[in-house]
């Protein structure tokens, strides 16, 4: 939206009532909003609180598809943002817009950067916040890559296999958990040994809510036993839901028996090895140039 009659002519009167204000969206949907102002604002159905402490260095922005680039500088507080939510990642690529705001007037606005959130750092009860413009995507690499294992993620379009189909996907209590990354939960029948395993675990309640992890294996007796990855980046408790997705380990045969979603396989199971293509001829077996799956 470009900037309004009424707006420039008050930029340009010589005598302004102007601040900064910026919306953070982050992964789990929560919705924060900060300004430079010395009272708190209100537009965009988004409160913008004043006493953050949060400003913001020089934005650079260009033309084509270089990347705008800022920087967001404040204290972390409880009341806004804090250490534990950044160290549990709710602030990694959330959407970020930022305005310049008739305060007297908040109608009278003008967008001046809309991206995400980059590199966080912390030191000092401080925080540095990297802000990226809508141009990063374009930076990153894209297209298919001849492999034997799939380049789908599953779930998502070009899989298009439907994780909630029952039996794939299970919510269950925390029975008891060690170092943040070992936990038990009830006996789940009708999945066999490392079911989960290479699939992913969503915490529903608690204070790890909203956070997942990978599960590194899982084991079933009389409780069931599953072990991530790595940590998870919030306290997980005794009592707290998660959600477990079954695992794929990106072979055709998994694709073809597991999820019974081969046509929508998207590897090369029958690409030959490195070493097949540098083999060579032999005079014994059947040499009669058919398939080497058989």
């Amino acid at each position: 939206m470009g900037i309004s009659e009424r707006f420039q002519a008050h930029l340009e009167s010589g005598h302004t009532t102007l601040a900064r204000c910026w919306q953070v969206v982050r992964s789990d949907g929560e919705i924060l909003g900060f300004t430079d102002h010395d009272r708190d604002l209100a537009f965009a159905d988004t409160i913008f609180m004043a006493d953050t402490g949060l400003t913001a260095q020089v934005l650079e922005q260009s033309t084509g598809l270089s990347v705008d680039n800022t920087e967001a500088l404040g204290a972390l507080t409880a009341a806004a943002i804090s250490e534990s939510d950044i160290a549990a990642g709710r602030f990694d690529g959330a959407r970020v817009t930022a305005w310049l705001v008739n305060w007297a007037e908040v109608e009278d606005r003008l967008v001046l950067f809309r991206g995400s959130i980059g590199e966080i750092r912390r030191a000092g009860g401080a925080f540095h916040a990297e802000l990226r413009g809508l141009t990063e995507p374009l930076n990153q690499p894209n297209g298919r890559i001849y492999q034997r294992a799939c380049s789908a993620v599953l779930g998502d379009r070009a899989c298009g296999f439907d994780t909630t189909t029952s039996g794939y996907e299970v919510e269950a209590e925390v029975l008891a958990v060690e170092d943040n990354r070992v936990l038990r939960v009830a006996a789940i029948d009708g999945a066999e040994d490392d079911w989960f395993a290479k699939g992913r675990l969503d915490v529903v309640t608690g204070d790890a809510a909203g956070l997942f992890g990978l599960i590194k294996r899982d084991a079933q007796g009389d409780e069931r036993l599953l072990e991530l990855w790595a940590p998870l980046a919030a306290e997980l408790a005794v009592g707290d839901r998660v959600r477990l997705q079954a695992g794929c380990d990106k072979r055709f045969e998994t694709c073809r028996l597991k999820f019974l979603n081969h046509h929508n396989f998207r590897g090369f199971p029958d690409l030959p090895s490195e070493d097949w293509l540098t083999v060579g001829p032999r005079d014994n077996g059947q040499n009669d140039g058919g398939s080497l799956r058989r």
